[in-house]
């Protein structure tokens, strides 16, 4: 199974936790971390909590995501790979998310996170 393969099925249930334990330890919010997920995705918190409980693959997670119209300006480079370059577009979602959150814990400013 290639690199692509495995983030398609991966839960975001099992990653979640993660993200918040991340963002957590460094002084920022749960509640931050969903107004983050909101812009990226259009999930309110109920349906980021039914997501998680329905235990969907990220496949399906973006699959039912509105992205946001500015996420082209999320760029950098997150795990060794500059997000802008990812030519699978799934990987790119997921990439995207994972670099907000960074962004998130790093504690960056909300309006910089959101492309505001």
């Amino acid at each position: 199974m290639n690199a692509q393969e495995r983030i398609a099925k991966m839960t975001f249930a099992s990653v979640y936790p993660h993200y918040v334990n991340k963002v957590v330890r460094k002084g920022r919010t749960e509640a931050e971390l969903l107004e983050v997920i909101r812009w990226l995705t259009g999930f309110d918190h109920a349906k980021v909590q039914q997501l998680i409980e329905q235990k969907v693959t990220f496949q399906a997670f973006f699959d039912q995501a509105k992205l946001h119209p500015n996420t082209h300006l999320i760029t950098g480079v997150i795990c060794g790979y500059r997000v802008e370059e990812i030519t699978d577009p799934l990987t790119q979602k997921v990439r995207y998310l994972d670099k907000l959150v960074d962004e998130l814990a790093k504690g960056r400013k909300m309006e910089k996170i959101l492309r505001v």
